[in-house]
């Protein structure tokens, strides 16, 4: 009758594991759009869509070039 019962930390660890969980998913969150400040994210997108206009007017044939002039 004198045995000591040992404390069930089971529900403490789940509930640590969570807690920490939600720490680490709120300060990710807070640095998801970081990269957009620094402007290297519109300055590449600004050159693709350069590139991308150049491509198409150099492939687009003119009515000159179609009759054969």
């Amino acid at each position: 009758m004198a045995e000591a019962q040992e404390k069930d930390n089971f529900w403490l660890i789940i509930g640590g594991i969570i807690v920490a969980t939600i720490i680490l998913v709120v300060m990710l969150k807070g640095r998801e759009t970081e990269h957009l400040e620094s402007g290297a994210v519109a300055e590449l997108q600004k050159e693709t869509f350069s590139k991308i206009e150049q491509r198409r007017t150099r492939n687009t044939s003119t009515a000159e070039q179609i009759s054969g002039k």
